[in-house]
């Protein structure tokens, strides 16, 4: 067996992809109800942050929706063959539609998503109907399915992960925010050690920097007031590597207290590169237990469910499918969907 084959394997044994999606949902669950709160309004409805609880009925928000609507894309573009722009964009964009029209979006959506939802419910290019100017949360709160499919070369990844955050969001820092984000569940999932993980994703960055993903992205650069794709492409890689460097610093400060709210290092995670630093943060705070990192990613003053959700979906990449409590996986929302999406792509029943 090659290393990559070994890799790849272990990953599976794991339960990777279902372990991450069960986390995501989870951290989205957890988060919910303290979104728009601040740190003392939490405390004072749920108690300690370290004992937070899931709620009984366990909903989740539209980041759970919209991660299982790409995944469903995903999936029916990689049953047709290969993945390219072109099936993934009409497959994911009719999905993203069916989201936007369905009785179960009520869950505070945010305004990118749904305005640029219902522009690509038109004819519209989808470069039209694109965001260009956002760079929200909703960029990357979904991308982790590009970071679990098995069988992506990291050209595709990488393009797969812009396109998907594009249809929205086509802010330069979302689309690169988006390709770290599903770079970070990809490596954890392949068994990456949490300690190296920051500086492998500031080595891919710069690697990246000056990158347009042309055959994935397309014109979108052109609709911005960038000068050239490079230059687009670059404002954006350039602010992930801002936050990254502030990650690394935090990490390495021996007065970086877990009682402190992330969000006071790393930023409210509002926009995706903060979404993704903070999320990270509260992961690599306690790589090795997985659940306290969701409670400490759902006690904080900023985007709660978003930094939540990247927060279970990074620790159940990393430590797969056994790190979940059992009864709290039997309630989450949509724990059909997303065993089932997570199971095909372990290649592995296990009939949670």
């Amino acid at each position: 067996m090659t290393s990559a084959a070994a890799t790849a394997a272990a990953a599976a044994a794991k339960q990777a992809a279902t372990g991450s999606l069960i986390g995501l949902a989870l951290g989205d669950a957890l988060g919910f109800p303290t979104e728009f709160n601040d740190v003392p309004s939490i405390l004072a409805k749920c108690g300690p942050w370290r004992q937070m609880e899931l709620p009984n009925k366990a909903f989740v928000s539209d980041d759970t929706q919209m991660t299982l609507a790409l995944g469903r894309g995903l999936r029916t573009a990689m049953e047709r063959g290969p993945l390219g722009p072109r099936r993934m964009e009409r497959l994911v964009r009719e999905e993203f539609v069916d989201w936007y029209h369905s009785p179960e979006n009520n869950r505070a959506p945010g305004r990118t998503c749904m305005v640029a939802c219902r522009l690509l419910d038109s004819d519209l290019p989808w470069q039209k109907a694109s965001q260009i100017g956002s760079k929200g949360c909703g960029a990357n709160m979904r991308v982790a399915p590009v970071g679990l499919v098995p069988g992506l070369s990291e050209g595709e990844r990488a393009g797969a992960a812009q396109l998907q955050a594009a249809l929205t969001h086509g802010h330069p820092t979302g689309l690169a925010a988006s390709d770290l984000t599903a770079r970070a569940v990809y490596l954890l999932a392949q068994g990456v050690e949490p300690t190296g993980l920051v500086g492998q994703l500031r080595s891919y960055a710069l690697e990246s920097r000056s990158v347009y993903q042309e055959r994935w992205l397309g014109d979108l650069w052109a609709h911005s007031q960038d000068p050239t794709p490079k230059h687009f492409i670059e404002r954006g890689w350039d602010e992930c590597l801002g936050v990254l460097e502030r990650l690394e610093g935090a990490l390495r400060d021996p007065s970086l207290s877990p009682e402190t709210d992330p969000c006071l290092v790393t930023g409210d995670g509002w926009v995706a590169e903060e979404a993704l630093a903070t999320a990270l943060l509260c992961f690599l705070m306690f790589p090795e237990e997985p659940v306290t990192a969701l409670r400490r990613a759902a006690c904080t003053k900023g985007d709660s469910d978003s930094i939540a959700c990247l927060a279970g979906a990074f620790a159940g990449a990393y430590a797969g499918v056994g790190a979940w409590p059992g009864e709290w996986v039997e309630r989450v929302e949509y724990r059909g969907e997303l065993v089932g999406l997570g199971e095909r792509w372990d290649g592995v029943r296990i009939g949670l």
